[in-house]
């Protein structure tokens, strides 16, 4: 019973998610109701967590199968106000579309319920549940759109190879299993010594199924296509909540049962690390879609991430968190954006779209700018200071060529981002788009363009909350 006063987030939002799916066959035309109830319960979960579990150093739960820590507590309030945030500015989008239905935030609630689950595991058994129910729920919002063929097609493509690299993560948890005798990290660490390179295949097995889930260079092929025919306010939610659950596991899975193979391993995330940062940069090229060119761009920032976590070090742990933190802000920004690009009750998502937007809507037009030169790396702007402290880790332990790498990369990478503000700023002007947008949508969009603006003047802030995350 003690156990369970630190998983309470865990349980209240577990019972929330029954609590609305009753709501939601008892009572007609529920749907906004239940949209506007699971925003509150996202943001009380929050609190919950910040409450019960930030000041805690570290507890083992269950076995130890469970860990709640800092590195922990912080990655679930991220992703609980990422949520929250998706979940407020995509009503009027989902309305427009005839798809708010009580599904969509029930999903969104169980999908976090499983990322959650994820960031506290110190098990392979407890990792794979929680990776499994936020899975579940994510096959079904990318196809939530029935009427749509491209949405279809997305869920489908999106099933499919996700069991794929699920059923390889999980022979991977099954020859860990067979040559250590458990499943648990702390054991599995203790067990190495004997059967160092046996492990290998089964580490192997297992990043190649988290580096499908975060969209890394091989492992990228199903982003584009699932990105571009989810919804709009599906694929804000698969660019940036995922990727926080899928970063804390590799943190977990890397530096607790294996940090003494880090000969091992290093290598693969170095590989995957330079392949998604080159691949991303220069795949996004070609592109005219906007869904399409954020799912490259993602593929390139997912791989600065992963540069931080082959250092082996602390501070290369703390800058990918820092980088991930920064990276949900600026897309937060650019889908706000995106989703105010209506006209006559019809969502636009091409470059092209963006011609001359400067002339209609210069506000709008300035944030969009802001945002992009921060995806960029410009400076001074938070942005260029999340690669800035990547690169300085990375520095720090002598890995230069995949320093150079990831710097070429974003020379790269500023190009489609400078095309798009050629387009808005130069090109010759379209329609005007419709002004009644969603109050939280405009305050999405004006917070995010603030933060990345104002974020050189106080970044001690957000580091001294990072630099709490001692792992090693």
């Amino acid at each position: 019973m003690l156990n369970l006063e630190f998983i309470f987030p865990e349980i209240f939002l577990s019972l929330s998610i029954m609590f609305l799916l009753i709501l939601g066959v008892f009572k007609k035309d529920s749907s906004k109701l239940i949209q506007n109830i699971s925003s509150i319960v996202l943001l009380i979960t929050a609190v919950i967590t910040f409450n019960e579990t930030i000041a805690i150093e570290e507890i083992l739960l269950f076995n130890e199968s469970i860990i709640i820590d800092y590195l922990s507590s912080f990655m679930k309030i991220i992703t609980l106000l990422g949520a929250f945030l998706v979940l407020i500015i995509s009503s009027n989008y989902l309305r427009s579309f005839k798809i708010l239905k009580i599904e969509y935030p029930i999903l969104i609630l169980s999908s976090v319920l499983g990322m959650m689950i994820m960031i506290s595991s110190n098990d392979l058994i407890v990792f794979y549940m929680g990776l499994e129910l936020q899975s579940l729920a994510l096959y079904v919002l990318a196809t939530f759109n029935r009427d749509l063929l491209k949405s279809s097609e997305a869920g489908l493509k999106y099933f499919v190879l996700s069991a794929l690299s699920s059923g390889l993560l999980l022979y991977g948890c099954s020859l860990i299993y067979g040559f250590t005798g458990s499943t648990n990290f702390n054991i599995i660490a203790s067990q190495l010594n004997s059967n160092e390179y046996a492990l290998t295949f089964g580490i192997v097995f297992i990043l190649v199924g988290l580096a499908f889930k975060i969209s890394a260079v091989p492992f990228h092929m199903w982003a584009p296509d699932v990105y571009e025919g989810s919804p709009t306010s599906v694929t804000l939610f698969f660019t940036i909540v995922p990727k926080i659950a899928a970063l804390t596991v590799f943190i977990r899975f890397l530096y607790v049962p294996f940090l003494n193979l880090i000969d091992q391993w290093q290598i693969i995330i170095v590989f995957l690390s330079i392949a998604s940062m080159l691949f991303g940069a220069i795949a996004a090229i070609g592109q005219t879609n906007l869904k399409r060119l954020v799912a490259y761009s993602s593929i390139s920032h997912v791989g600065y991430a992963l540069a931080g976590l082959a250092t082996g070090s602390n501070q290369g742990i703390q800058s990918s968190v820092i980088y991930i933190t920064i990276y949900i802000v600026m897309n937060l920004g650019l889908f706000s954006c995106l989703l105010m690009m209506k006209r006559n009750n019809e969502y636009y998502e091409d470059i092209e779209d963006l011609s001359g937007l400067s002339k209609n809507h210069p506000l709008l037009s300035l944030s969009l700018l802001v945002i992009l030169f921060s995806l960029a790396g410009i400076p001074p702007l938070a942005g260029f200071f999340a690669k800035f402290y990547i690169f300085k880790s990375v520095i720090e332990q002598s890995m230069y060529f995949l320093a150079i790498v990831g710097l070429l990369s974003t020379v790269v990478a500023a190009f489609y981002y400078l095309r798009i503000i050629k387009t808005m700023y130069f090109d010759k002007e379209k329609e005007k788009f419709d002004t009644d947008h969603n109050i939280w949508l405009k305050f999405s969009l004006t917070a995010s363009t603030l933060l990345i603006l104002i974020y050189f003047i106080f970044p001690s802030q957000l580091i001294e909350a990072v630099s709490r995350i001692n792992i090693i």
